[in-house]
């Protein structure tokens, strides 16, 4: 009886850890942003305006954001964001991170929705073992045989942006039913968060 009590105990501690977490990490990050860029930019308004200004630096920081959004959304802007990119994965510890958590929230912005379309698994990256991929695009190939429908997938090799390009027969490649968000779950856990059974209908 002690040992039952004791086991239904651990197992929701342990899921209540899991689930409390990841909200609590979220919010403890959001919170450092905002009240980072407050105290920092705060003595400076105080100089400038002669008196404290609570809530200016909160709006400098949307201000940044929003700066950040406007030069990504231009050529030359993501040429200059992805270089920026290839110095911070030089940092040690700062690579370790960066990658996982920037794939992991891009998962969620309208680009990323849009430029992966399906959760899918392929034979990758021999006959006989699957991996799991994103489509990103169909294609009609023309070849010797005739015409034949397929599909460019995305198999991540490195939980990264990083990964391997291969174009697939459309009968090839086995439908998961996944969301997008739980594709990269997926990725990101190692292969944790697999479901019990695919394809989820």
């Amino acid at each position: 009886m002690a040992s039952g009590v004791k086991n239904w105990f651990k197992v929701r501690l342990i899921a209540g850890f899991f689930v409390t977490v990841p909200a609590v990490a979220t919010a403890w990050l959001l919170w450092i942003f905002w009240s980072g860029i407050d105290d920092i930019l705060g003595p400076t308004y105080e100089r400038i305006f002669g008196r404290p200004v609570p809530g200016l630096g909160f709006l400098t920081a949307i201000a940044i954001v929003l700066l950040m959004g406007t030069i990504a959304r231009n050529v030359v802007g993501q040429r200059v964001l992805a270089w920026g990119d290839l110095l911070l994965l030089r940092v040690p510890i700062y690579r370790r991170l960066y990658p996982s958590v920037k794939m992991l929230i891009d998962s969620f912005s309208p680009e990323r929705r849009s430029s992966f379309k399906e959760v899918v698994l392929v034979q990758h990256p021999r006959e006989g073992e699957y991996a799991f991929g994103f489509v990103t695009s169909e294609t009609l190939l023309d070849g010797p045989e005739g015409k034949r429908e397929m599909l460019t997938v995305f198999v991540p090799t490195n939980n990264l942006y990083l990964g391997d390009v291969s174009v697939v027969p459309r009968a090839d490649v086995i439908a998961t039913g996944l969301s997008i968000e739980e594709g990269v779950r997926i990725i990101l856990s190692a292969g944790t968060a697999t479901p019990r059974r695919l394809p989820r209908l």
